[in-house]
Order: structure tokens, then C-alpha cells, then sequence
């Protein structure tokens, strides 16, 4: 899960693209970067770090053009190092920098065939600079001085026939423009808008559209699984359906990754976590129609709107007896066990006059590896609680995602061949509920009914792409193994075609 923004303006975008990635800073804390285009030049700016602490005054200030893309990353594949921050850049041809959302699940093979067939270097183990390389292979194949929109349709449709996965692309050409395409499942979200600027309309490309919101950009719609995107250097924008797109939204979006005043495929994530509130409060009075729950708390953030829904619909009062320290990061994706276990009590401070003697409802969006849900029940009970009931809004997570998102092997997530029961027990609640895989499909798609699918592998381990067997999720188990995740700091500013000047 990362986030990206591309923007072609009238005016130095910089500062935009600053404002996008704090907006989009919840996809991704690990690390953050931005690339623009100046009088043919490439100017980069990355490092590890938040937004604010990668981007200085004197940073922003050696970053010129009216046009750039830019990125904020946590690590799915390869390490934390700075080297693996995005954008990515090759200088063959024309130029091309490249910024990415999600995962190829055939990046090896890929890997393979850019060394042997296309001559092209890998330098990391991201699989962002193998879309890339890629992507420049296939723009090569043109031969042109100057690329039309066809051809850069084109190239983008042979890049859909190496690459296999979920994934959301933003890249600038020199010269030419930006250009945005989406996985042809949609799995990983993609919308674009405009405003306009005197006789000028300016363009964005994003993540989620509550990054075109904060900017004064309005939503024209969402990159359509297997289209593209193209923005000229002259501000002309231009769409191709590049292969038939199945509409497949990862359904993680809506439950946790994305922000909660996001639409996404035409669904409000804010409504969508209202509507599983609701339908996980049905379930509690099929199931637990006895319960002596006194009061419903969330386990801030993702979770107060499904909580509070919750809470209402099954009239008892709601409660926020978890104060967040907003200093610390999403603890879902932050790179390392240990860290995740040092950060829950630094992260949540319990209120014990809301906890003393009552029997508490805790509600979460999701349980993943079951660690914090863990230290959250002992802090309950720490605080006085006299029961502890806990209740996820989503289904349990069985199965390791491939498309982008850090639930990558079976022996990290808490239900894998485990039982409710089994979990219970693991976490020392007094009650456990998931809500139904069938009931999540429902309260989402009952937004927007064309959405026939959504890609749930997590809960139910179909992937939707193919060509995902037991086999392959062993070797990717394997290769976490060997990419740890590293420590490495140092940042890097470079103006791409003369490196002395910004020494």
C-alpha cells in the first residue's frame, strides 16, 4: 500500500505535490519522494521519512516545474532503505520517472526476461523499478523523437501483457507528459480531476480523491481498470481503454487502508464502514442477542464509524475510552514486528473511569497479526474493565495478500488455521465476533450495485488475478525471509542531468 500523485499545472507544483502527499501520508510512513520536470530536466528529491521531514525548505526550494509525480511508500517488497524510496528514474528513453501502487505477482519472471531479452539492469528488490524498466522497454519500441498519445497507449498495452498483479501506476515522460494506468482487475484505487486556472485546466492524477479535495481539484471520475491516462505537455488530456478491465476493488480499502472521506469506485468508504457498523450489530443480535455489553468503544482510528454505527443501532452508548497519541504511525504498517509491539501502549492510553466495572465492547476495523488486539484487551482489563468483548468489522484474515499490501505470509496472521475459539482465547477476550464475508460484500456493494466483486483473497484466499498456488506463497515467504528489512538512512537530492550543482 503506498500513494501516489502526479499534477500538471500552470504554476510550480512543488508545493501541491507537498500538500497531496500529507493528505495521502496515511498510505504510507516509511518513506516519501517527488520528482519534477524543468526545462527538460528531472529534479528528485527522496528519503526515509514523513512527509514533513523529508521535505525541507531548501528542498522544495531545488524543486522547479510545473509538472511532477511523487510518492509515499511503506515497504511490501524489498527493504526500507532509502534506495528503494520512489519515484524511480531511467534516462533511456527520453527519460522516465515512475511512481507505484501495489505488487507484481510475477515480478521474478519478469526480472528474468528485462536481463535476458531486454538487456535491462534490476538494482533492487523493488518490483516498482522492474514496472518501470518495463514501461521504458516497451515506450523504446516506439522509435519516435516525439510520442503521440497512441504510442504511449501502446506501449502501455504491452505492459499490461508482461505485468501481472494489482497495481496503480503514475509516470512522466520528458517532454511529453504524465501518464496513469490501473491493474485490469482495479485493485488498486486510481482517480483523476481538474480545475481550472484562468483559461487553463490543470490536471491530477491520485490515489484517493480526498488528495484532489484538499487541493481544489474536483473529481472527474475513477481510472477505469485497464485504461490510461495521458496529460500532454501542453495540458491536454487524453483516455484509452488499453485492454478489457473487470471492475475488482480490493476490499481492504474500505475496511482499513484508505481515508474515510475517500471515494472510491464511486463508494464512500465513509458510508461503507457506517453500513458495516450495521450489519455487524445484526449479527451480534442473532448471536449474542443475551449480551450484558454496558458500553461500545472503537480502537481509534479506522474503526470509530463502523463502532459508532454499531453502538447506535444496537442502543447502547458509545464511548471513547482509548486516547490516541497522533504522533505515532498506523501501526499496521509500520516495517517490523517489533516495532509494531513497542508501539500499541506508546500509540493508545486507556481512560479508566470509562472501563471501571463495565462489560466493554471493543471494536476494530480488522485483526491481522492479533498482537495489538492482545496488549488492547490486557489494557482493558488493566483499566478495570470487568469484561472485555471484542469485534472485528471485518472477516477474519486466513490468507497473505500478493497485491500490495504488507500480509504477506501465513505464520504473521493470527487466524490462519486457527478458530474463533482458538483466537479468543489468543488474545484473552471474553466474547469474539467477525463479521461475515457475505455481510462486508453486501454493505459495500449496496453503494454502488454495478460492483458485482471485490477482491477479498484475504479472507477467502481467491485471487482474482490467477496463477497464485501454494507455491508461490512459499516462495514469497521465502524472499521476506531474505529481504529484511533494513535500517538504512541517508537521503538523496539530485538534479538528474547535473548532479554538482545540488551537492
Amino acid at each position: 500500500m503506498c500513494g501516489i500523485v502526479g499534477i500538471s499545472a500552470v504554476v510550480n507544483v512543488n508545493q501541491l505535490l507537498f500538500d497531496a502527499l500529507t493528505v495521502l501520508q496515511h498510505r504510507g510512513q516509511d518513506a516519501a519522494g517527488m520528482v519534477t520536470l524543468d526545462n527538460n530536466r528531472f529534479f528528485l528529491r527522496k528519503d526515509n521519512g514523513l512527509v514533513k521531514d523529508v521535505f525541507r525548505t531548501r528542498h522544495m526550494a531545488r524543486l522547479p516545474g510545473n509538472t511532477g509525480i511523487a510518492h509515499v511508500r511503506y515497504p511490501t517488497a524489498g527493504t526500507s532503505s532509502s534506495a528503494e524510496a520512489q519515484p524511480f528514474y531511467v534516462n533511456s528513453p527520453y527519460g522516465i520517472a515512475l511512481a507505484h501502487n501495489g505488487n507484481l505477482t510475477n515480478a521474478e519472471a519478469i526480472k528474468y526476461s528485462l536481463f535476458s531479452s531486454d538487456r535491462r539492469h534490476i538494482n533492487t528488490h523493488s518490483d516498482s523499478e522492474i514496472l518501470l524498466n518495463v514501461f521504458a522497454h516497451e515506450v523504446s519500441k516506439t522509435d519516435k523523437q516525439t510520442l503521440a498519445a497512441k504510442d504511449i497507449f501502446q506501449a502501455i498495452t504491452r505492459v499490461y501483457g508482461r505485468c501481472e498483479g494489482g497495481y496503480a501506476v503514475i509516470a512522466m515522460i520528458n517532454g511529453h507528459g504524465i501518464v496513469g494506468f490501473r491493474d485490469p482487475h482495479g485493485i488498486r484505487p486510481l482517480v483523476y480531476g481538474k480545475r481550472q486556472s484562468g483559461d487553463t485546466v490543470e490536471y491530477m492524477i491520485a490515489s484517493e480523491s480526498v488528495a484532489l479535495d484538499a487541493l481544489g481539484f474536483t473529481l472527474a471520475r475513477d481510472v477505469a481498470p485497464g485504461e490510461a491516462v495521458y496529460i500532454d505537455q501542453w495540458g491536454k488530456l487524453e483516455t484509452f481503454q488499453c485492454v478489457p478491465g473487470i471492475k475488482t476493488p480490493c476490499m481492504f480499502e474500505y475496511v482499513y487502508l484508505a481515508r474515510p472521506d475517500s471515494i472510491i469506485d464511486g463508494i464512500s468508504v465513509y458510508q461503507s464502514r457506517l453500513r458495516m457498523g450495521q450489519t455487524l450489530a445484526n449479527k451480534i443480535l442473532r448471536e449474542w442477542h443475551d449480551h450484558d455489553i454496558d458500553v461500545v468503544m472503537p480502537i481509534p482510528d479506522t474503526s470509530r464509524n463502523s463502532a459508532l454505527e454499531l453502538a447506535t443501532r444496537l442502543g447502547l452508548p458509545y464511548r471513547e475510552g482509548f486516547v490516541k497519541n497522533r504522533y505515532i504511525g498506523r501501526t499496521f504498517i509500520m516495517p517490523g514486528q517489533a516495532v509494531r509491539k513497542k508501539s500499541v501502549k506508546q500509540k493508545l492510553n486507556a481512560i479508566s473511569q470509562e472501563f471501571s466495572g463495565k462489560s466493554v465492547l471493543l471494536v476494530d476495523d480488522s485483526i491481522v497479526r492479533g498482537t495489538t488486539c492482545q496488549q488492547i484487551v490486557e489494557m482493558a482489563r488493566e483499566a478495570g474493565a470487568k469484561k472485555v468483548y471484542f469485534c472485528s468489522a471485518a472477516p477474519a484474515i486466513r490468507y497473505p495478500n500478493v497485491y500490495g499490501i504488507d500480509m504477506p505470509t501465513c505464520d504473521e496472521l493470527i487466524a490462519h488455521d486457527q478458530t474463533e475459539a482458538e483466537i479468543e482465547q489468543l488474545i484473552d477476550a471474553d466474547g469474539l465476533l467477525y463479521q461475515e464475508l457475505d455481510d462486508l460484500k453486501k454493505a459495500v456493494s449496496s453503494l454502488k450495485p454495478e460492483i458485482k466483486a471485490f477482491e477479498c483473497s484475504v479472507f477467502d484466499g481467491q485471487y482474482v488475478t490467477g496463477g497464485i498456488d501454494q507455491s508461490y506463497l512459499d516462495q514469497l515467504a521465502s524472499q521476506r525471509s531474505r529481504h529484511s528489512r533494513g535500517t538504512e538512512h541517508g537521503g538523496s537530492f539530485v538534479d538528474l542531468y547535473n548532479e554538482d550543482e545540488n551537492t
